[in-house]
């Protein structure tokens, strides 16, 4: 009966991922088609493995090769249309993976020719460009979805008709050749920085989520997450907190994560009395959270090595404080939301033994291996290699966590197929990033906002704040529908310009950084933001609630990502930029304290029900606390207090009033 079950489960959260994640709307093949994409599929793995450990090519034959592999694999694997044929292959996709073999294998054939050419491209060479950003695009479509790939092919329409665009949009223009040639035979198109980070860096870890996947952790983190918050109020709830945390730090994408945890926390929610637009907007905005939480952070945090020019320490030192807050600020709202509806822990017969997690603690090692390599000086490829062999070992402890050598196959082929995606998207963001590089429209764009914000703000700090919010808003419209990966590419291409632009206009300092992380969660919480909410539709699935309603809650609940950026940017302490431990340690203390008073007036409920006066001071108070600076903090506290106060005096009104009618009685 259980196994008939999970089987259900299983057939249900593959429905939904297909409904809602492109990267998961693949053909299930047999025959020969399903034999040649196996073996691809592995040889993709192999071949990363192998430059990982023994030096990559040089960066156009590592490059072009990888995307081989993963445009190859994709018109096999994706069919042309979200409800084609799913069986079998279609003819004109073998021609289009054919052509993709001979596209990518242009380069590494003809490398020492390329190299050497000065000048322009040959009518040949226009033909084998032209028909590679062709296939990246449709590849793109198919793996990713629409809204990136619109974005690239808007953006190629803009550098081509440079001239005849108004105002300070108009720049000189880019001629067919020049652009297939910027596109496909240099490094700042299709084979640029996001395409080696997909070649390099996130391959390998994404490969490690694979490996970890097969040692059932995925299972183990929702036991996990039962043993320690299933007895507390509202615990399904906080459950899924935990538990989508823990996936996050493996997981790139906030719809699967919903899907695989919610599949389990979302019918637990309701049955203990969570309504159903509240259960799956705590799933949905705790998935979401996962790709802001460190150490893998969604492979953003590769990403932003390079296009940052920090060490891989750094991002993950300063995305721990607001990590810890966006949960903070769940698991509070939840808390709350259960005290009002008066729901309690889960029964004792739910909860796994503490001896069976015991037992399967070994799977965290690997975890926390790579972190500790990382911040022994490690390099990333290393750290991701190493990450694999201690997870094999690690395996090895108990007979269900082994991986066995079908599992290790199995790993190889789910590692590549994961990585498909992320390899399209990189590309198709390279288009976006080339474009923007070859005409300045980053900076054009960016001027432009601080500009319109200039002339709507009477003062400096109103331009700044102005800035930020007008640069939010473009985080979240272009962050919509696209994965982790190519959402922080294009959020960092075309909208961090303007917060940058600002250090020069303003003179302010914001640490380069922080601008990243702001636009970076902007992008990520558009997941959760209707009317798109890919994350929220796809919690309704589990839930039976309505997408609208439900992404709304989960944006309310999430409240903590629409704060805490301007807060970061305002006072990079919050990033632990150029502060002390004990000042780390106030600005939690504070900070945590300001999430209380944001979800008690949120929730409307504290010690009883909040009337909307009390409400809106308590978001206030909140607001205090949370902004990383002396006065604020005094002025946050003392509200607080006198709130608690206010609490406990009605709390004890409350009891000698009841004491009376018991006496009168």
């Amino acid at each position: 009966m259980s196994d008939s079950k999970d089987q259900l489960i299983e057939v249900h959260q593959e429905e939904l991922l297909q409904k809602y994640d492109a990267e998961s709307n693949t053909r299930n093949l047999g025959g020969i088609a399903a034999k040649i994409v196996f073996f691809g599929l592995l040889a993709f793995s192999l071949f990363q493995l192998y430059t990982g450990a023994f030096g990559q090519y040089t960066a156009y034959i590592q490059r072009t090769v990888h995307l081989g592999f993963a445009l190859t694999l994709i018109f096999l694997l994706f069919p042309a249309r979200r409800k084609g044929n799913k069986r079998k292959v279609a003819w004109y996709d073998y021609i289009l993976a054919l052509l993709s073999i001979l596209v990518c294998a242009y380069w590494p054939v003809f490398y020492d020719t390329l190299v050497q050419q000065i000048g322009g491209i040959t009518q040949a060479q226009m033909v084998v460009g032209g028909i590679a950003i062709l296939l990246v695009l449709e590849g793109t479509r198919r793996a990713v979805g629409l809204p990136i790939t619109i974005i690239a092919i808007l953006f190629m329409v803009y550098a081509l008709f440079g001239p005849n665009m108004p105002g300070m949009l108009a720049h000189r223009g880019l001629s067919l050749e020049q652009l297939i040639n910027s596109m496909f035979f240099t490094t700042e198109g299709i084979l640029g920085t996001p395409l080696q980070v997909s070649s390099t860096y996130i391959f390998l870890f994404l490969l490690f989520g694979a490996f970890l996947v097969q040692t059932g952790v995925g299972n183990y983190f929702n036991d996990l997450a039962i043993a320690i918050a299933g007895k507390r109020t509202g615990g399904p709830a906080k459950v899924a907190i935990f538990s989508s945390a823990l996936n996050g730090t493996i997981s790139g994408s906030s719809v699967a994560n919903t899907v695989t945890t919610g599949s389990y926390t979302i019918p637990m929610m309701k049955k203990l009395g969570y309504k159903p637009n509240f259960a799956g907007a705590v799933e949905a905005a705790s998935s979401t959270g996962g790709q802001i939480m460190p150490p893998i952070m969604g492979a953003a945090a590769f990403l932003m090595i390079e296009f940052a020019g920090v060490g891989y320490w750094e991002i993950a030192k300063a995305a721990t404080i607001p990590a810890v807050l966006y949960f903070s600020g769940i698991w509070i709202m939840t808390h709350l939301e259960a005290k009002r509806l008066g729901l309690h822990g889960l029964p004792k017969e739910e909860i796994p033994a503490k001896k069976t997690v015991l037992k399967k603690l070994h799977l965290l090692l690997p975890i926390i291996a790579i972190v500790f390599l990382l911040f022994q000086g490690f390099s990333i490829e290393r750290t991701a290699l190493l990450g694999i062999l201690i997870t094999v070992i690690v395996s090895l402890f108990l007979k269900e966590t082994r991986i066995t050598p079908a599992k290790f196959i199995v790993a190889l082929q789910e590692g590549a197929r994961t990585a498909l995606g992320v390899a399209a998207a990189t590309a198709c963001a390279g288009i976006i990033v080339g474009v923007v590089t070859k005409t300045g429209l980053g900076l054009k764009m960016g001027n432009s906002l601080v500009s319109i914000a200039g002339s709507i703000a009477s003062s400096p700090e109103a331009q700044l704040l102005l800035t930020l919010f007008l640069t939010m808003i473009a985080s979240i419209i272009l962050g919509m529908g696209s994965p982790t990966t190519a959402n922080y590419i294009i959020t960092s291409t075309i909208a961090l310009p303007a917060i940058l632009a600002l250090n020069d206009q303003l003179e302010v300092a914001i640490p380069v950084l922080a601008g990243h992380m702001f636009v970076f969660y902007f992008g990520i919480v558009a997941d959760i933001t209707p009317p798109v909410a890919l994350a929220a539709f796809a919690a309704t699935g589990i839930s039976g609630g309505e997408p609208i309603r439900t992404g709304v809650n989960a944006s309310k609940l999430a409240i903590a990502a629409f704060i805490i950026p301007y807060m970061f940017v305002l006072q990079p302490q919050l990033l632990m930029i150029d502060t002390t431990f004990f000042e780390i340690l106030l600005i939690l203390l504070t900070a945590i304290t300001g999430m209380i008073a944001i979800g008690a007036g949120l929730i409307g409920y504290w010690y009883r029900k909040l009337p909307w006066i009390e409400r809106i001071a308590a978001v206030i108070t909140g607001i205090l606390l949370i902004y990383p600076e002396g006065h604020t903090d005094l002025f946050g506290a003392a509200a607080f207090i006198i709130m608690i106060a206010l609490q406990f005096i009605w709390k004890r009104d409350k009891k000698d009033k009841a004491k009376e009618a018991r006496a009168q009685a």
